[in-house]
């Protein structure tokens, strides 16, 4: 076996283990697992570590385990957390247990027949039928609370040093989960949990329940990786939209290039080693050509082209690349007309708009109306008319004279008509 945990390392992968976990990846194919909490229908790219070590562990000849926790998303993770979670109902649950399930299946083939295929599982499955008495009888008095007080993600919730306190069930979580471990241990051979540091006492707890639940010989291992944060000590994960989601119809592609693209110099060079599967020789090589020419932004480029391509695919990236040229580049209304409305909006966002119905296009919307009366955009016609004489005002990027009107045919995705004065002011018509 090749050495996973030595490729992590330099990858800025790793962060802990336990004893023995190293040689037991180079000693034979190895079943993990990482559990996802369905606390959305989708995931961000807050999870991409966890897909990518999955990934990883699929390419060095070990089994990947994906779990959705359809049980512990029942009771909400503690760490890390000083709120205690909102309860999700069934049907909430369900749809946020198959938009995870269906996020995964893009990264990890769950129907190939390869001896190491991945495979995914769902608590809920095992913890449906285990009542209250017999997880007391079987779990429970197998782990002192003492124990589970000495955790990180409860001692600072019962000491005070974040939020009010814990329930009785978010202080059951680390029993359940430790459960998974044991139940996957003894069904399915799976031998690691791997997760964030954050996760290392919920870890820790299963490798704990498998010891004295498994019999003579019961071995499990632990490893978890470094929680990502940015050079500028914000949290990894959010634009100023909130999270970056990893399916289009919660964040764009446009935008989720965008997000890697606009990179920090010191955040690219950790995260070229993270996100993408180039070797040390190449990135080493990308790296040093970014130090070189620093204004070539070529590892922000490298980087953003080879998760973009992962996340989603070849196609969509270069729908992506050519969106962003539009803002910065000599994009063409047909072009523009080529854009999605929701790509379109991403591009221009913030972007002031006014709204105008069909039948102002009618037989033909004359360009100094629809510069100040319409719009706004101008403050009187006569400084909209020595714009048009100065050459600087155009529809969707073409530029127009005083005799021109606006009609439906300058209509982008039948909606929209973009305004432009000079080079950076610009305006949006929306069309209704």
């Amino acid at each position: 076996m090749k050495n996973l945990v030595e490729e992590l390392r330099w990858r800025g992968l790793y962060h802990d283990s336990m004893p023995g976990t190293e040689e037991q990846l180079l000693k034979e194919c190895t079943t993990a697992y990482i559990g996802f909490d369905p606390t959305a229908d989708s995931l961000h790219i807050g999870s991409m570590v966890q897909i990518i070590l999955l990934v990883h562990l699929k390419n060095f000849g070990h089994r990947p385990v994906a779990l959705v926790g359809g049980a512990t998303g029942m009771i909400g993770d503690p760490s890390g957390k000083s709120d205690e979670r909102n309860l999700l109902d069934d049907e909430a649950l369900a749809k946020n247990v198959a938009g995870i399930k269906s996020v995964l299946s893009r990264f990890l083939d769950f129907d190939s027949a390869e001896s190491n295929a991945p495979f995914m599982v769902n608590n809920y499955d095992w913890m449906k039928e285990f009542s209250f008495i017999n997880f007391a009888r079987e779990v429970g008095k197998r782990i002192t609370v003492n124990y589970m007080m000495a955790k990180d993600s409860v001692k600072k919730r019962l000491n005070g040093e974040i939020g009010d306190g814990m329930s009785f069930t978010e202080f059951t979580y680390q029993l359940i989960q430790g459960y998974d471990f044991y139940y996957l241990y003894k069904n399915h051979n799976v031998k690691l949990q791997m997760g964030g540091s954050d996760q290392w006492g919920n870890i820790t707890t299963g490798t704990e329940l498998v010891r004295r639940m498994g019999g003579e010989g019961a071995k499990v291992f632990a490893m978890t990786t470094p929680l990502i944060t940015k050079a500028d000590g914000t949290k990894f994960g959010k634009s100023e939209g909130g999270n970056v989601w990893l399916d289009t119809d919660k964040t764009s592609v446009y935008k989720f290039y965008q997000f890697w693209l606009n990179s920090a110099d010191e955040d690219a060079e950790k995260y070229i080693k993270i996100f993408t599967f180039f070797d040390q020789e190449k990135i080493e090589k990308l790296i040093e050509e970014h130090r070189q020419a620093p204004h070539l932004r070529t590892l922000q480029k490298a980087l953003a082209e080879s998760i973009t391509v992962f996340v989603h695919n070849q196609e969509e990236y270069d729908k992506a690349v050519k969106a962003s040229g539009i803002l910065f580049g000599s994009a063409t209304a047909a072009d523009l007309k080529e854009l999605d409305a929701a790509t379109f909006l991403d591009i221009f966002d913030g972007v002031p708009q006014a709204q105008i119905s069909k039948e102002d296009l009618g037989e033909g919307l004359e360009i100094i109306t629809a510069l100040n009366e319409k719009t706004g955009f101008f403050k009187s016609n006569g400084e909209a008319r020595r714009a048009l004489t100065a050459n600087s005002i155009s529809v969707n990027r073409e530029k127009v004279t005083e005799e021109y009107k606006l009609s439906t045919s300058d209509l982008i995705n039948d909606e929209f008509i973009l305004l432009q004065s000079g080079k950076k002011n610009y305006f949006i018509i929306q069309v209704k």
